[in-house]
Order: structure tokens, then C-alpha cells, then sequence
């Protein structure tokens, strides 16, 4: 399999696991300048430790990962050419959202006090947190975290944002404004998104593309738009995963 010349992502022959547990094997696959990549399988399959392995946050057990030509830095190592938000949003809850979201500036760039509170209040604008740059986490809803949290990955202007379960444990009102956020950095700032999520509607409305991740023979068993992938008879988990449907159906 050869790159294609517009790929931001590049990963060949990727086997990720921990200790003795290979969780993956052979993985290969691009992801292309401001798709909306999507990485699904079940519970346990590896999703989260391909995205760790993808972010330089663990190290694979052998293959290639290259990000704009070249492998990820260690964390703390060199600045990130790509922001973050994890599940949680991991804020640090004794500071504030203003604090948090000049965490990168301040560690990454020479930038006067001043010039790191504009843009930090700049991106604060960009996800709707406006008035809200001295309140703590703790005052500041689940959804409202979230977008903080992606406030912060987008500092340094990156041009690759991964989420971890970006809609995980909203309502669906903040679950929709998410997505449209979202669409918005991936179509008005040409972001390109590589996200893992178990939910179907933020997959139908925000991914381009998904490959699906399978437990049982460690490697990828669909790639593919959504709304293909869940018309597939097969594999039988693919078309259980997409229609919501029991493994017995």
C-alpha cells in the first residue's frame, strides 16, 4: 500500500498491544488532509491504544506511524503538531479555563503574557465559552468541558485534532452542538478529525470515513463512508454495529 500525496496520516504494518497482549497486528491505513476519520470496533478491541500509539503516548510494538512525514514526539519532547481532547476533557481543575487553554502557549512559545491571553480567549470565542474564561472547571458543565478541552487542543493551531469519545456522557442537545462544532473546525478551518466514539448519531452526522477495528483477528474489517458501511451484510459485525442490533440477530 502506497501513501497518497494529500495524506496527513500515514501508519503501516502497526501491531499495538500491552505486555504479552497483542491487541492489533498489520494495521495500514492513511488518513487524508480534512477528513473526518473515525476509528470503531468493540469494547476492548484496541481503539483507545491505536489512538495512544497515533498521539506518541505509547509506543508501538513495531510498524510505521508518520504524521506530516514523520513519526509523533514523545510528549514534552518538542511541541505537538497536533492537539488532543481526551475522554474527559482533562482540565486541570485548579486553574482556570483561561489558564488551562494558555497551558501550550506558555510552554511552546515565546509569546508575551498579553498575546497568549488574546488568542487563549480567541479560541475560548471559537468554541462558544465566551465570559467563561474565569470560571474552574468544577463550575462548568460536562458538555461545556468538552468544548474547553478542544479549546485548549486548538492553541497552537493545529491542523490535526484526535478525540477520545468526544460525545460520552452528554445530553443530546450538548452531544449535537458538539458535532456542529466540530463540522465547523473541520469545514471553516479545514481540520482534519480523527476521533473514536461508540456514537452512532455523531458517526453518521460528522465522519466522511471509519475503519472498524475487530478483537478476533486483530486487524481492520471495514473502511469505509458510514452510511456504506452500515448497508454491509458483512462482516456480521459491522452490520450488528451499525443497525444497533444483537450479536444473535
Amino acid at each position: 500500500m502506497t501513501s497518497e500525496p494529500d495524506s496527513i496520516i500515514v501508519v503501516r504494518d502497526l501491531c499495538i498491544g500491552w505486555g504479552d497482549r497483542i491487541l492489533m497486528e498489520h494495521l495500514s491505513f492513511d488518513v487524508a488532509r480534512a477528513e473526518r476519520f473515525v476509528i470503531l470496533g468493540g469494547s476492548g478491541s484496541g481503539k483507545s491504544t491505536l489512538l495512544q500509539n497515533l498521539i506518541g503516548l505509547v509506543e508501538p510494538r513495531s510498524g510505521t506511524i508518520l504524521i506530516d512525514g514523520s513519526p509523533p514526539p514523545a510528549p514534552e519532547t518538542a511541541p505537538p503538531r497536533f492537539g488532543v481532547m481526551f475522554q474527559s476533557g482533562a482540565l486541570f481543575g485548579s486553574m482556570t479555563l483561561l489558564e488551562n487553554v494558555s497551558l501550550p502557549l506558555n510552554r511552546w512559545t515565546d509569546l508575551p503574557a498579553d498575546a497568549i491571553e488574546e488568542i487563549a480567549l480567541a479560541r475560548l470565542r471559537l468554541v462558544a465559552l465566551e465570559g467563561f474564561e474565569n470560571h474552574s472547571p468544577s463550575e462548568i458543565s460536562g458538555g461545556m468541558k468538552k468544548r474547553a478541552g478542544i479549546a485548549r487542543a486548538l492553541a497552537l493551531e493545529p491542523s490535526l485534532l484526535f478525540l477520545d469519545e468526544p460525545s460520552a456522557g452528554l445530553d443530546p442537545i450538548s452531544s449535537v452542538e458538539l458535532d456542529e462544532l466540530l463540522l465547523t473546525l473541520n469545514e471553516e478551518l479545514g481540520v482534519t478529525l480523527v476521533m473514536v466514539t461508540h456514537e452512532l448519531e455523531s458517526i453518521d452526522k460528522v465522519a466522511t470515513r471509519c475503519i472498524v477495528l475487530d478483537g478476533e483477528t486483530r486487524g481492520i474489517i471495514a473502511d469505509g463512508p458510514p452510511r456504506e458501511l452500515r448497508s454491509q451484510t458483512e462482516p456480521i459485525f459491522v452490520k450488528h454495529f451499525f443497525n444497533r442490533e444483537p450479536r444473535s440477530a
